[in-house]
């Protein structure tokens, strides 16, 4: 996000030598607005009449028709230009991917009568839409989305940022955790037989947080089986503590985070029996303020813990190594400093909004990729395997492209499915744009989005421009959430755009390999949430992903695997390495399908429950 006063840093590299150029602004100015040609770029015109790497935004013909609302009023409230969040979730247990959408609300002052700058939504509040698969003339499925959210009980009008996803109650149905600038709600899912529906236990459950909270995730942390609730909360800000702060240039200009004072995150223990404890306190989490606005989990030293990764706006970053129950309570320790994953390389805090975890490099362990304001790098840590990182985002050609642009969802996807994750990033400003102030644009924040290929050894190469229309239109963008929506074996996108139509990226590239997607079940019922998992192709290379819903920026993805195999069209042998260390092995896999493993279960979950294999 935006900033009053902070340093400002370049790095540069070239001929095997890092150059580190640092620039010290004066006052309290944000850096000058950067440099970029960010015209629609014409893909027939760079030489080809068809982009190799293309996605196809299918959602108003899909049914998907929804349009973000950030109600501002004119006076530059902090929350505008932050959300708004989504995610893809089969709430009904049909084998497809539905999707939840979040909306804004009016930001104005009690007193004030003045209208909004956008117009209001006809139906306010965070939209559910089913997806109901029809075959097409050619043999492929196509999505057809129905707004489900009225009869589905959904009725959250609060101010929305994210959403968060996960079976807290082990009843084979995914729920959802809905965070807001005010309080969060959890919705229990009480689907069944095929109609999707919800019920308001955010009381009950114990898991309100009335702060202004942004990413959460569902994991469980003692390997008690029960899905615990991490929550990072951003900043202390309200209507009457709102400033004026402005560009460099003068102009009036949104505020940054270090305007406000930073409050501390929120951790709850699952206790099973459908309650949540608050442990922020004794986790020693309710001592370190900060704000948050990215949540990835994962075991970054393979002990066999899932460990918490928070990705601060312009305050250093945690890691908090998961130390396991001790004394019949989570213990964690804060070592991102020592992990080498706090600041960047020059040492300073950098703006962290969006992150993911997984394998980069094919080292099989999890790197940390993040995003930040433009003008600073983007960060690629690689891990050791112990937990200890490397800032790699020069020599694998991932910080360069990244200083035009203010980066926010960002999901390792494979594209081609060569077997090597590649990465897409929503960008938009926090920041106003002067070209665009000039030309009356009402939110002057835009910025084209970014999609960066893996050559298969841990280097990446910018695409955006030869990507098709999605990767060159000007657009607030803010969440990417990653799941294959049509079930097809190639990976698809949900982008959300503040105060624009969300949009549901059909990935349309041109590859000939082949696949294989895996769901895993595990013995409480569910999603097995926190799995390492790898799988051996034909001609012997092994790949490893882990089972997650969480990561991105503000956003819940498809808990399957989908791993590409390249050329390889042999029988796939697959381990899973539990959280308690014992491995699970399947062998003889067919490629091109769809598998769901049962880890522990002697028969599949009632189909009414929403486990079905697929």
């Amino acid at each position: 996000m935006s900033v009053s006063c902070r340093a400002h840093g370049v790095a540069v590299s070239g001929g095997g030598l890092l150059l580190v150029l640092s620039l010290l602004l004066a006052a309290c100015s944000p850096p000058p607005e950067p440099t970029v040609d960010t015209s629609p770029v014409d893909a027939a015109a760079q030489g080809s009449d068809e982009p190799r790497w293309r996605f196809e935004d299918i959602a108003q013909e899909s049914g998907l028709d929804f349009v973000h609302w950030n109600g501002m009023s004119g006076e530059l409230y902090f929350p505008e230009p932050v959300g708004a969040g989504g995610g893809l979730v089969d709430f009904d247990g049909d084998g497809d991917l539905d999707v939840i959408l979040v909306q804004g609300g009016p930001l104005q002052s009690p007193e004030s009568s003045d209208p909004t700058v956008f117009p209001p939504p006809e139906r306010p509040g965070f939209r559910v839409f089913r997806n109901d698969l029809t075959a097409a003339a050619d043999g492929r499925l196509e999505p057809n989305f129905v707004d489900v959210t009225e009869s589905s009980g959904l009725r959250s009008l609060g101010y929305g940022m994210g959403v968060a996803s996960g079976d807290y109650d082990n009843d084979g149905r995914i729920d959802l955790y809905l965070t807001n600038f005010g309080h969060n709600e959890l919705w229990r899912n009480v689907s069944r037989d095929g109609v999707i529906a919800f019920e308001d236990v955010t009381a009950s459950a114990g898991v309100d947080d009335a702060r202004w909270s942004t990413s959460a995730s569902f994991v469980d942390l003692d390997g008690d089986g029960w899905l615990d609730l991490y929550v990072a909360n951003y900043v202390e800000f309200s209507l009457a503590l709102h400033r004026e702060c402005r560009s460099g240039s003068g102009r009036e200009d949104y505020c940054g985070p270090n305007s406000y004072d930073g409050v501390a995150d929120s951790l709850f223990r699952n206790l099973g029996n459908g309650r949540f404890e608050d442990i922020s306190a004794e986790t020693g989490i309710a001592d370190a303020p900060s704000s948050g606005l990215g949540v990835v989990t994962a075991d970054l030293d393979r002990d066999g813990l899932i460990d918490i990764y928070v990705a601060n706006d312009l305050k250093r970053n945690f890691l908090w190594r998961n130390l396991g129950v001790i004394d019949g309570r989570l213990r964690f320790e804060e070592i991102a400093l020592l992990s080498g994953t706090a600041v960047s390389m020059e040492g300073r805090a950098q703006a962290s909004m969006g992150i993911v975890a997984g394998d980069v490099d094919g080292d099989a362990d999890d790197d940390l990729f993040m995003t930040h304001l433009s003008s600073d790098y983007n960060t690629l840590y690689l891990n050791d395997g112990s937990g200890h990182f490397i800032d790699a985002s020069m020599n694998t050609g991932m910080a360069v492209p990244s200083l035009p642009h203010t980066g926010f969802g960002t999901v390792l996807i494979d594209i081609d499915n060569d077997g090597a994750l590649d990465v897409a990033i929503a960008n938009g400003e926090v920041r106003v744009i002067e070209s665009q102030v000039v030309a009356g644009d009402p939110l002057p924040l835009k910025q084209t989005n970014q999609l960066l290929m893996n050559d298969g050894h841990g280097s990446f190469e910018d695409v955006s421009t030869r990507a098709g229309i999605e990767f060159s239109r000007l657009e607030v963008s803010r969440a990417l959430a990653i799941g294959d929506i049509d079930n097809d074996g190639r990976s698809d996108l949900l982008l959300t755009n503040n105060s624009g139509p969300a949009r549901l990226l059909l990935n349309r590239s041109d590859s000939q390999h082949h696949w294989i997607g895996l769901r895993f079940i595990n013995a409480q019922g569910r999603d097995a949430l926190g799995l390492r998992v790898g799988v051996r192709r034909a001609d012997g290379q092994w790949a490893w992903r882990r089972v997650a819903t969480d990561g991105s920026y503000l956003a819940a993805n498809d808990p399957r695997l989908l791993f590409g195999l390249g050329e390889s069209d042999g029988p796939v042998e697959v381990q899973a390495i539990l959280l308690d260390g014992s491995i699970r092995n399947w062998t003889d896999l067919t490629p091109d399908r769809y598998h769901t493993l049962y880890l522990e279960m002697t028969q599949p979950p009632s189909p009414a429950l929403g486990s079905q294999p697929r």
